[in-house]
């Protein structure tokens, strides 16, 4: 009995441990946040105007940093800010027939942080990129008047890039050609690389165009993203239901490569009706594409997000694809997906054939916007904006990635 006992508790023992160890192969480690400071609403100079606050997809307010320095550009305010880390303003960029310009004529105190008119009339949509120089791109919307249709009417040219030296040069704005060029299309993104060159992502039919521009901000390269030229996914025929999604294209930070998400997606049919009841998600593959010879390398598989829900008792698996955050200097890939409590990201190195996973818990029910910003340095950026004021806050990935 003593025997039959002693077993007992050793296999009950040793079964909770096996439970725990597979257990805690599925947790997923949390990086907590470093919060650095926050900025209050209004209309002076250090304040952030988020009058669109019952409307969060009309938020036009982003954020980028480099070198510990932030950079916010609301476009509620016609404004870019360039804040250090504690939250100071150094350096204030406004339009000229704005309120903050009008606030800050009838203003009489004495301030330290450098202003700077712009006499271009745009509107700023959020993004912004900053090169080594500290000059900043900013994506702008021009007036009504002044955007064109393409010939056949299929595409809108409504968007540019406005220039803003650090070197006390004229400010100016720069088109598809380079300054004073055309309009762009909708605008996804921009980027900088080690060259202080940049690089303009487009929307695009069928996916996306890539406008790449020497450090003299004239055009080098016009890259077309489509979809339909994107390698064949092995295994699956031209007939099948499945299509393809160009999500995100990237630049390299070093070389002249563009990284490319596709995510793949399968329709599905009502039994009764044969009718197409809707799409379901397969997988994502991201392909390195080289500029110079126009050909695509081996694509990487990006793993899915998956979220476990029980119905019935019978637990059900969805599987959502990852955001393609940005890449850093050293070649690391991140991805980012919301979660309930928070955000899951998925770093990867293809090259090294490394994988790491980490979570950042929110508290999603005091976040009413929000927007990340990934540094060259693996730094991970984010702007939360709360009923009360905005926070800036900052996670160390870095340290992960740099290990």
């Amino acid at each position: 009995m003593r025997f039959l006992k002693n077993f007992s508790f050793l296999w009950v023992l040793f079964t909770l441990i096996f439970i725990t160890s597979c257990s805690r192969k599925n947790i997923v480690e949390s990086i907590t946040e470093d919060d650095l400071f926050s900025v209050s609403y209004g209309n002076f100079e250090e304040q952030l105007n988020v009058f669109s606050l019952n409307e969060v997809g009309n938020i036009e307010t982003g954020l980028f940093m480099k070198d510990g320095f932030f950079y916010l550009v609301n476009g509620e305010s016609q404004k870019v800010m360039e804040l250090n880390s504690y939250g100071d303003l150094l350096t204030l960029y406004y339009n000229e027939d704005s309120l903050t310009k009008h606030l800050i004529d009838s203003s009489e105190r004495e301030d330290l942080s450098v202003h700077k008119e712009i006499a271009y009339p745009f509107g700023y949509t959020g993004q912004i990129a900053v090169d080594s120089d500290k000059c900043i791109y900013v994506v702008s919307t021009i007036p009504r008047d002044r955007q064109e249709l393409s010939p056949d009417r299929s595409t809108l040219y409504c968007q540019t890039i406005l220039r803003l030296p650090r070197d006390g040069s004229q400010i100016d704005y720069i088109g598809q050609q380079g300054p004073g060029g055309t309009p762009f299309p909708i605008i996804r993104n921009i980027f900088t690389n080690d060259k202080d060159e940049f690089i303009v992502v487009c929307s695009a039919n069928n996916g996306m165009m890539v406008y790449w521009f020497g450090k003299d901000g004239f055009l080098k390269s016009m890259i077309p993203v489509n979809a339909s030229e994107t390698p064949k996914v092995a295994g699956i025929d031209e007939d099948s239901s499945v299509f393809l999604t160009v999500e995100n294209v990237i630049p390299d930070y070093n070389e002249y490569k563009l990284y490319v998400k596709v995510d793949n997606y399968s329709s599905y049919s009502d039994k009764a009706s044969k009718a197409q009841a809707g799409i379901s998600y397969i997988s994502t593959l991201l392909y390195p594409l080289d500029i110079s010879t126009g050909l695509y390398g081996n694509p990487v598989s990006i793993p899915p997000y998956e979220e476990s829900v029980t119905v019935d008792y019978s637990r059900l698996v969805y599987k959502l694809p990852y955001d393609f955050l940005g890449v850093t200097k050293s070649g690391w890939k991140f991805f980012v997906v919301s979660t309930t409590n928070g955000f899951d990201v998925e770093m990867i190195h293809s090259e090294n054939q490394k994988v790491l996973h980490r979570h950042f818990d929110v508290n999603k029910s005091n976040v009413l916007f929000h927007n990340m910003s990934l540094s060259y340095d693996g730094i991970i950026s984010a702007l939360y904006v709360e009923e009360n004021q905005a926070r800036v806050v900052w996670y160390r990935t870095d340290k992960l990635i740099n290990n």
